[in-house]
C-alpha cells in the first residue's frame, strides 16, 4: 500500500477508536477526571527531560534546556490553572434566575502540532482536552513524528492506568498530508485544535468543521523613553532567545522611542547582540525566508552562528542576537515579517505616537489579533496603546515569549494562543479546557406572561360610524336651537312673568 494510503488508512483506524473512548470517558465523574489529569501531569514530569532531548535529536532546532522548561510549564503550570475548574455536570448556578450551567464534552478532538514545540504543544492539548473528557488525535509535523508519538504514549498510558479508557489519546505515526486531511475531515472528529503554520490552519478552518486555529504572532515590542532601558533589553533578550526563538509571542521588532536610541542600542550590543550592515542584512534575509516568503524550516529555531554561517558572515563570538533595521514594513521588507530564530529587526520613531503607528503597520503585516509588547513607566502611553493596538494580548515590561503564554503574567497558562476574528480566528483567548466544552443551561419559569391588551385594529363599518355620529356628545346647531325654543315656549306657558 502506498504511504498516504497507509496514513489514511491509519487515521480512520484512529478516529472510529476515539469515538468508541469518546463514549465511556464522556460518562466520566469530576472526580475521575481530575485523578486522570493528574496522573498525566505527573508523568510528564517524571519524563520532561527525556522528551526534550527527544524533540531536540529529532527535530534539530530550540534549546534542550529551554525545551524542558517548556514540558513542565505545559505540564504544571498548566496543571494547576485547570486543577479546580469544574467541567462536569453543572459547572455555573444562578438561582436568583433559577438558570443552572451543564458541561458537556464536544466530543473527539484532533490535534495539530507544530515542529517548533512538538512536545510541549502535545501535554497541553491532552491535559486541556481530557480535563474536558475529550478524547484527541494528534496529528504531529512530519519532522517531529517520534517526539510527538512518545509523549502521546506517555500521556495515554497513564491516562489509562489512573482509569481513562483504552484509545483515549492517540497519535498518527504514519504522517503524510493526505492523512492529516483525513483527520479534519473525519465525521468521528468534532473539533479541530490547530497550532502550525498558515496553510495547516487555513487547511483546518477549510475542513467544514469547528476549528481552533491560531495564527503567526509579528510581535513588536515598543520601548517608550521613560521604560527601564537595562531592564527592557534584558527581557527582550530572554525571551528572544528562549527556545531560540520559537515561541509565537516572541518578539519579532524592536520600536525605540528617538530619545533613548543610542542608550538601547548601546545595551543591545553590551548584551551580545550583533547589528547587521546592509549587506549582512540582505544575506540573512536571504536564508531566513523560502522562494514563497515563508520561514524556511532548515533556519527555524537555529542559533545565531548557524544563522550567520549559512548566511556567509561573520559575527563576534558569542553573539546572542542578529539585529537588523530593514527600514519599512511590507513585502519589500521581508525581515519586518516573523522571524521563528533569533533575528530581531530595529526601528527608531521619534515619538510614542509614531511608535504606536509602526506597531499598528507591523501587526498588521503578519501578526493582527495576536501580541504586542510595552516597554513603559507612562500610564497614560500603555493605556493608549492597550486602547488603539490591533492585538488581544498587550504585555507590559515583561518578556514577550513568557508574558503571552501566562508565564511572567497572570494571563490563561496556555500554548494556543487565539487572534480572534482580527487574526481569522474564532476567539481572543488563551485557550483552556473551557474552550473545549459546550454548554447546555437548565431555566426554570420564574414569571407568567401578561396576556396582551390587544386593541381592536379593524376600520369601522358604515353602520357604526352612523351610531357613533348619533351617540356622539356634539350637537348639531339646528338641534342647539330647537332644544332652546322648545324651553322657551315652556317658560312662557308656565311663567307669564317670564317675556
Amino acid at each position: 500500500m502506498d504511504k498516504d494510503l497507509e496514513s489514511i488508512q491509519e487515521v480512520r483506524t484512529l478516529c472510529k477508536r476515539t469515538r468508541q473512548a469518546q463514549a465511556i470517558l464522556s460518562e466520566l465523574s469530576q472526580e475521575k477526571v481530575d485523578t486522570i489529569v493528574r496522573a498525566m501531569k505527573d508523568a510528564i514530569l517524571a519524563n520532561a527531560e527525556i522528551l526534550a532531548k527527544e524533540a531536540i535529536d529529532e527535530t534539530k532546532l530550540g534549546v534542550y534546556e529551554d525545551k524542558v522548561i517548556k514540558n513542565r510549564f505545559a505540564a504544571e503550570n498548566v496543571y494547576k490553572s485547570i486543577k479546580d475548574m469544574k467541567t462536569v455536570g453543572i459547572i455555573n448556578e444562578y438561582p436568583e434566575r433559577k438558570v443552572y450551567e451543564i458541561a458537556e464534552p464536544m466530543g473527539p478532538i484532533a490535534g495539530i502540532i507544530p515542529m517548533t514545540n512538538p512536545t510541549s504543544t502535545v501535554i497541553f492539548k491532552a491535559l486541556i482536552s481530557i480535563k474536558a473528557r475529550n478524547t484527541i488525535v494528534f496529528s504531529p509535523h512530519p519532522r517531529a513524528v517520534k517526539c510527538s508519538l512518545s509523549t502521546s504514549n506517555i500521556l495515554g498510558k497513564a491516562a489509562q492506568i489512573a482509569g481513562a479508557p483504552e484509545y483515549t489519546i492517540q497519535c498518527i505515526s504514519n504522517v503524510t498530508m493526505e492523512g492529516s486531511n483525513e483527520l479534519m475531515r473525519n465525521p468521528e472528529i468534532s473539533l479541530i485544535l490547530a497550532t502550525g503554520g498558515s496553510a495547516m490552519v487555513k487547511a483546518a478552518y477549510s475542513s467544514g468543521k469547528p476549528a481552533i486555529g491560531v495564527g503567526p504572532g509579528n510581535v513588536p515590542a515598543f520601548l517608550e523613553r521613560s521604560c527601564n532601558i537595562k531592564e527592557a533589553v534584558s527581557k527582550i533578550i530572554l525571551s528572544k532567545t528562549f527556545d531560540n526563538g520559537t515561541v509565537c509571542s516572541s518578539e519579532q521588532a524592536v520600536i525605540c522611542d528617538e530619545p533613548i536610541d543610542k542608550d538601547v542600542r548601546e545595551e543591545f550590543k553590551k548584551n551580545n547582540c550583533y547589528f547587521l550592515t546592509k549587506e549582512e542584512a540582505v544575506a540573512v534575509k536571504n536564508i531566513l525566508f523560502t522562494a514563497k516568503g515563508l520561514p524556511d524550516p532548515d533556519v527555524v529555531g537555529q542559533p545565531v552562528h548557524i544563522i550567520a554561517a549559512k548566511s556567509g558572515i561573520s559575527i563576534p563570538s558569542g553573539t546572542r542576537i542578529l539585529i537588523a533595521e530593514p527600514g519599512g514594513v511590507g513585502d519589500e521588507f521581508p525581515l519586518s515579517k516573523e522571524k521563528i530564530s533569533p533575528v530581531l529587526s530595529y526601528y527608531v520613531e521619534t515619538d510614542w505616537q509614531h511608535g504606536c503607528s509602526r506597531c499598528i503597520e507591523i501587526l498588521k503585516y503578519g501578526g493582527i489579533g495576536h501580541t504586542l509588547v510595552i516597554h513603559s513607566e507612562d500610564e497614560k502611553v500603555i493605556r493608549e496603546f492597550a486602547m488603539k493596538k490591533p492585538a488581544f494580548r498587550i504585555l507590559v515590561n515583561t518578556p514577550g515569549t513568557h508574558g503571552g503564554i501566562g508565564f511572567t503574567t497572570g494571563l490563561s497558562p496556555s500554548l494556543t494562543l487565539g487572534c480572534g476574528t482580527w487574526g481569522g480566528g474564532i476567539t481572543s483567548d488563551n485557550i483552556s479546557p473551557l474552550h473545549l466544552i459546550n454548554i447546555k443551561r437548565l431555566a426554570y419559569n420564574i414569571r407568567t406572561p401578561e396576556k396582551p391588551q390587544i386593541k381592536n385594529t379593524e376600520a369601522p363599518k358604515e353602520t357604526e360610524l352612523n351610531q357613533t355620529k348619533e351617540t356622539s356628545n356634539e350637537l348639531p346647531d339646528e338641534k342647539i336651537e330647537k332644544i332652546i325654543n322648545e324651553f322657551i315656549a315652556f317658560r312662557r306657558k308656565k311663567d307669564s312673568k317670564f317675556r
